[in-house]
């Protein structure tokens, strides 16, 4: 079989490739059968049937010889003896580069499969960034892996096509490669559901049958009608594919028998300008869905796809899902990115895409080079995939794709970094809105910034693209680490003046020494393993002074800490009693997690100290910041009593966080979180409560859980 579909392969390339290419595929073929010589696949035929296949799948985008010889050869390294040189002295020094970028991360040891998994993905992106090559490849690899999955175990082959489905189906959907993106799906499906799969296949068969008479119909009726207009046309019909007809019984929990449009049809003409009369000719013919018209044309995909999508009430109350586009639109919606070795035509078109293409890679792999584990890696792929687009527009007309599900931080890092950092607000048509508010096509977005703002890392729970999320977390890790590393130089000066030193007078050779004895690369690297609670101040402060091995705890007993109330996520108030300024605190440095603060009445601290280093700490007298505190009152149930209380502490210019309500038979308690400076402000806010006739009892809850 494996001549066979040699002899196959060199007639393909025979049909687009020189001679002298098509004998260096020749050569190629043989090296590989040479190479692969006694392995055999799984499914028990000669392992050079699958180097053949993969180039086969590619032939039909005519890609050229360099690309063709390294599928041939893609496995090789891999799984032979046969080294890069031995590659690049026959076939060139392009060929091992795309066989390079094609081999697995198999040298190194990873703790998890999904470590391997993540890094194999970024070595391969970075190939496909330098060549997009190496993913057209990779896809025809996976897709003619997927083609064979039956000769393994199911739980394999159920995580291929899981693999498969999450990230190299997207990816080939993003390329605008419609066929393999398709099939893979397909495939995918068929080994995710096996039962669900089978019954499909099966009903679509029987429906394939049944309504042949209705879809020649509907294409005699729509060729007619373009004809009386003059328009000059191709008209194909074509059955949806299986794996999307699923998807629209679950998003709508249909049955099959009533997911009417399993057939589309397809109108080829020959420029723009038709493509519109097309539209306008069918809207005669068959009244179209309100609010299922869709312009790709005006406004391509982001993987440059272009056409009009409309849905009309055909024969029988049918809907009839139409797709208009010109000869060369379905050529690059047929072939993508690879539409650069096809077809030469369409230059300005192609340039274009691979423009676009390679914006789009440079953002992939500029969010996931800040990606901290295997695991958000992978996350970040998979939301950087995700196919659905909404397009929005700026205020100067720039159009911007974004996945479905969208808001308007997403939209402000598209626009650039320092915009989604310093956001404060948002206007969508000129109409401000919360800045968790998801975008819909057409949005016209703008967006509000402030020079002090910094990123809140509760925008992590509704951005949807990869490049928000990476530069969301890079922010908040980098802001983090600066604030503790203030915290933590501030601890190490206080320590060092309990020993009866200064810190600036420590000079250069000391903080070396430290530095070379520590393995640490700088001094804000110190600073922020003591804010971070890594590293004790004071066994800081003795390294770097040589004072010798012993410190008396009065030394360190006298290291009191100011907390400012400015320090970010240095310091920590701690949730379970709340302090505010004028209560008495008390500091412990956790580690990775820097200072909490706590009341010297905490219950928490009655547990004991542990390993935990505690700090005599005392509020700064400039305070300025407001606190979250606690209250709970105990009102008469009296209409307008909610009222007097709201009125009560606004009066004391203190702003209501949170209110809950608890009813207690005459009475009901009101749990209020409230804004305050400190204890003298509350304070006065209790005294104008407690001049309500209506209020019971006040308390100051001073744990959280209460």
């Amino acid at each position: 079989m494996s001549q066979a579909d040699a002899d196959a392969l060199l007639q393909e390339v025979s049909a687009y490739l020189k001679p002298e290419d098509v004998a260096q595929v020749r050569a190629a073929l043989e090296f590989s059968r040479a190479a692969h010589a006694g392995q055999l696949r799984q499914s028990g035929a000669p392992y050079v049937t699958h180097p053949i296949a993969v180039a086969r799948i590619l032939t039909p985008l005519h890609l050229d010889v360099h690309a063709i010889n390294a599928a041939l050869l893609h496995d090789v390294v891999e799984d032979t003896p046969v080294t890069l040189e031995q590659i690049a002295e026959p076939f060139g020094a392009t060929v091992a580069e795309l066989v390079e970028g094609l081999s697995k991360i198999d040298k190194l040891e990873f703790e998890t499969q999904e470590d391997a998994q993540a890094e194999n993905f970024r070595k391969m992106l970075l190939a496909m960034a330098r060549d997009v090559r190496v993913i057209l490849i990779k896809l025809a690899d996976r897709l003619h892996n997927a083609r064979t999955l039956d000769s393994l175990p199911a739980e394999k082959s159920a995580r291929i096509a899981r693999e498969t489905m999450d990230i190299y189906a997207p990816i080939a959907n993003r390329l605008g490669l419609n066929n393999i993106y398709q099939e893979l799906q397909d495939l995918s499906f068929k080994y995710l559901h096996p039962n669900r799969y089978a019954v499909l296949s099966k009903a679509l068969k029987v429906a394939r049958g049944n309504r042949r008479e209705v879809v020649s119909k509907i294409l005699e009726a729509i060729s007619k009608r373009l004809e009386s207009h003059q328009i000059r046309a191709e008209v194909k019909g074509r059955e949806k594919h299986l794996y999307g007809i699923y998807q629209k019984m679950q998003a709508k929990s249909l049955a099959f028998a009533q997911v009417l449009d399993i057939y589309g049809f397809r109108i080829l003409v020959d420029d723009v300008a038709s493509c519109y009369l097309a539209l306008g000719a069918l809207h005669g013919l068959y009244k179209p869905f309100p609010g299922k018209f869709k312009d790709y044309i005006a406004i391509p995909k982001a993987n440059g796809y272009q056409s009009l999508h409309t849905t009309l009430f055909g024969p029988f109350g049918t809907p009839i899902e139409v797709q208009i586009r010109t000869h060369e639109m379905n050529k690059l919606a047929e072939s993508g990115v690879a539409s650069h070795w096809l077809y030469k035509a369409s230059d300005a078109q192609i340039s274009d895409l691979q423009q676009k293409t390679h914006q789009w890679l440079q953002g992939l792999l500029g969010s996931l080079a800040q990606s901290g584990d295997s695991a958000e890696f992978l996350e970040h792929l998979k939301i950087d995939l995700f196919p659905d687009e909404v397009y929005v527009f700026s205020p100067k007309g720039k159009i911007f794709a974004l996945p479905r599900g969208a808001t308007t931080v997403d939209f402000a890092y598209s626009v650039h970094t320092d915009i989604g950092n310093r956001c404060v607000a948002a206007k969508v048509n000129d109409e401000l809105v919360p800045l968790r508010t998801e975008l819909r096509n057409g949005d016209r977005v703008e967006i509000v910034t402030a020079v002090q703002m910094h990123p809140n890392p509760a925008w992590l729970g509704y951005v949807a693209t990869s490049k928000a999320r990476a530069e969301i977390r890079h922010s908040l890790r980098t802001l983090h680490l600066n604030e503790s590393a203030r915290l933590g130089e501030r601890l190490l000066a206080q320590a060092l003046t309990a020993m009866g030193l200064r810190l600036q007078d420590m000079d250069e050779a000391h903080w070396e020494k430290l530095l070379r004895e520590t393995g640490v690369k700088s001094r804000q690297d110190i600073y922020a393993d003591i804010g971070l609670g890594r590293r004790l101040n004071m066994v800081v402060a003795k390294q770097l002074a040589r004072q010798g091995d012993t410190i008396s705890s009065d030394a360190l007993g006298n290291a009191v800490v100011t907390i400012q109330g400015t320090e970010g996520m240095a310091v920590e108030f701690a949730k379970c009693c709340r302090p505010i300024p004028g209560d008495p605190i008390i500091g412990i440095i956790k580690s990775g997690q820097g200072l909490v603060v706590h009341t010297h009445d905490c219950p928490t601290l009655r547990h004991g100290r542990g390993n935990e280093q505690w700090l005599d700490v005392v509020w700064d007298k400039n305070i300025t910041r407001l606190f979250e505190v606690s209250l709970k009152l105990v009102v008469a149930n009296q209409r307008g009593v909610l009222a007097k209380v709201a009125a009560a502490i606004a009066d004391a210019d203190s702003n209501i966080e949170n209110v809950n309500f608890s009813s207690e038979g005459e009475y009901t308690a009101t749990y209020f979180t409230l804004q305050v400076s400190n204890r003298l402000h509350l304070a006065t806010i209790m005294r104008n409560l407690r001049k309500i006739p209506e209020v019971v009892r006040i308390t100051r809850l001073k744990n959280s859980g209460s």
